[in-house]
C-alpha cells in the first residue's frame, strides 16, 4: 500500500476536527436546553474579589436567581466568578461555559452546571442562544468581543431582541461617547436608534429589573426593530432567525 500524501493526513485531521466541533455543539444543547429561563453574564477574568464591581455581579447571580432565572457566565475568575459565587449562594443554576485557555481560564468552584468548550465559537452561541438577556460588567477584549456579538445579532435581525445591560457608567460611556461622536457623526456607521439595543446603569437592581421586566412582557425592548410573525411561535430552537438567502450565482 502506498503511504499516505501529507494532504491526505492533512485532510483526515481536518474531518476529525469537525466532528469535535460536531461533538461540542450537541453536548452543550443537551446541556444548555434544560437549564429554563436563563441570563448571560459577561466581565472581566481579572476583577478580584471585594472590589466594587465583583460585589456587584455576586448581587446580580444572587437577584437573578430570586427571580428565577440561572445564571450563565463564562466559568472563569473575577466577574464570571463573582456571578457564579452570587447564583450558587442563592441556591440557583449556576452555569459556566469554560473554555481551555494558555491563561486566566481558571475554573471557578461556583458552578452546578459545568461545560468545557475547545472553540470560542461554539462558547459565543450558547451564551446567545440560552439566554433572555445579557448583563455586562466592565471587562477586556473579550467582554467587548460578546458585547458586539449580542448587539450585531440584534441589529441584523439574526435573533429576537433581548435586553443587553451595560452596567458601570464610569467604564462605559467613554466607548458610548465614541459611538455617537465617530461611529453616528462623522461616519453613519451606526444609526441613533441602535442605542435602543442596550441600557447604561450603575444600579445592578436596575438590570435585574429591566431584563424580567422585559421577560415578562411589561415592558417593550428595542421598538425600532422590525417584529416577525414566526417571533410569537413556538420557539423552534434554532435560535436564529432563518432569512433570505443571497441570490445563487450563475443562475443555479
Amino acid at each position: 500500500m502506498p503511504p499516505r500524501s501529507q494532504s491526505s493526513i492533512e485532510s483526515g485531521a481536518e474531518s476529525w476536527r469537525a466532528l469535535r466541533i460536531l461533538s461540542e455543539f450537541v453536548e452543550a444543547a443537551d446541556t444548555l436546553a434544560g437549564i429554563g429561563s436563563a441570563v448571560s453574564i459577561f466581565g472581566s477574568a481579572r476583577t478580584a474579589p471585594g472590589t466594587r464591581y465583583y460585589e456587584m455581579a455576586r448581587s446580580c447571580g444572587r437577584m437573578l436567581v430570586e427571580h428565577d432565572y440561572a445564571v450563565i457566565t463564562g466559568g472563569g475568575p473575577g466577574i464570571m466568578e463573582a456571578a457564579n459565587r452570587g447564583a450558587h449562594e442563592a441556591g440557583g443554576v449556576s452555569v459556566g461555559l469554560n473554555i481551555a485557555l494558555p491563561h486566566e481560564q481558571v475554573p471557578n468552584p461556583y458552578q452546578n452546571v459545568e461545560l468545557e468548550f475547545r472553540y470560542f465559537f461554539i462558547r459565543k452561541v450558547m451564551f446567545v442562544k440560552y439566554a433572555r438577556g445579557t448583563i455586562i460588567f466592565p471587562g477586556g477584549f473579550g467582554t467587548l468581543d460578546e458585547v458586539f456579538e449580542s448587539l450585531t445579532l440584534m441589529q441584523t435581525l439574526k435573533i429576537r431582541p433581548m435586553p443587553v445591560v451595560l452596567v458601570g457608567r464610569g467604564y462605559w460611556e467613554g466607548l458610548l461617547r465614541w459611538f455617537r461622536e465617530v461611529l453616528i457623526a462623522e461616519h453613519g456607521a451606526i444609526d441613533e436608534q441602535d442605542f435602543h439595543l442596550f441600557h447604561l446603569t450603575d444600579d445592578v437592581k436596575d438590570a435585574v429589573d429591566l431584563v424580567h421586566q422585559v421577560v415578562q412582557g411589561k415592558r417593550a425592548w428595542a421598538a425600532n426593530l422590525p417584529r416577525f410573525p414566526e417571533d410569537a411561535a413556538v420557539p423552534t430552537g434554532e435560535g436564529t432567525r432563518e432569512g433570505v438567502l443571497p441570490r445563487k450565482r450563475g443562475g443555479a
